[in-house]
């Protein structure tokens, strides 16, 4: 049985990391509501640039563009978007699952896919299995702007032009609600199916539909790249808060059961030394 000390030791580290846990909550808490915010916020342009592009690519069948056409794969690309950080419970773990079992069913060697991991454990995930990661970031912060990731989802685009694989599939988690995030696949390229859920508006391009489209459907792919790093973002908040939240639960459980364990060792000691006071005082009698 442990002694008196062991119990009192494990109570006083046992609260502290309460307190820890406590505080990592209440700062995933305000991160959080910032992040759903810019999630949010960013909205309304991805719904209006997808509006635009759905407009020139299914309003016109003589329209044309590499981006929108698929071609034979002989090689996939997959974009994973990960935390820099753990102790955020599922966030992780849910992705590189899923991306790992796509992998698995759909190819037979690893020359047959690539890698673009966005975050460090997404990134020595795929390393330390040998998976051949051609482009990495790491690093970013919270309050993630377009510029942060600029250049990777640039370089996405050009490589899929480039032929370097021939589809790209994107794995995120999107948020639902604070207890709620899903694992998502979306098929980025080619942008086979390109529709809007708001009424289309009638639009004249100028100079013409072909260079506008060849400007756009970039800029597109790259949006939807950078409202799923903020979706993805929302999503780590929330999964640190609740898991954070559960740790402070369970740390305040196993103190209640290590403080009634100390009080049961102490009223045992104390009953011994009564008896022990009661059995020297018989004995001199």
């Amino acid at each position: 049985m442990a002694s008196l000390r062991d119990i009192k030791s494990r109570i006083t580290s046992t609260k502290k990391t309460s307190q820890i846990t406590k505080a990592m909550e209440m700062v995933s808490a305000a991160k959080l509501n910032r992040a759903e915010n810019n999630a949010k916020a960013f909205g309304p342009y991805m719904n209006k640039i997808q509006e635009v592009v759905a407009s020139i690519a299914n309003g016109s069948s003589d329209v044309s563009h590499p981006m929108l056409e698929s071609r034979p794969v002989k090689r996939t690309g997959y974009l994973v978007i990960t935390s820099d950080r753990g102790l955020a419970g599922a966030f992780n773990s849910s992705i590189l699952r899923a991306v790992y079992q796509a992998v698995q069913k759909r190819h037979k060697s690893n020359d047959e896919f690539v890698i673009i991991a966005i975050g460090k454990i997404g990134r020595d995930f795929f390393k330390k299995r040998g998976m051949n990661v051609i482009s990495e970031i790491t690093g970013l912060g919270d309050e993630t702007n377009f510029s942060s990731i600029k250049d990777i989802a640039s370089n996405a685009v050009n490589m899929f032009a480039d032929e370097t694989f021939d589809e790209l599939y994107m794995y995120y988690n999107h948020f639902v609600s604070a207890i709620q995030q899903d694992v998502t696949e979306k098929k980025l390229l080619p942008l086979s199916d390109i529709s809007s859920d708001s009424r289309l508006t009638s639009y004249e391009f100028e100079p013409n539909q072909e260079e506008i489209l060849e400007v756009l459907l970039p800029q597109y792919a790259e949006s939807l790249i950078y409202g799923a790093l903020l979706d993805s973002k929302a999503s780590e908040h929330a999964a640190r808060m609740t898991a954070m939240k559960n740790a402070t639960d369970n740390a305040k459980e196993l103190i209640n059961g290590l403080t009634l364990q100390y009080n049961r060792a102490r009223q045992a000691a104390i009953t011994q030394e009564i008896t022990e006071i009661v059995g020297g005082a018989a004995a001199l009698e």
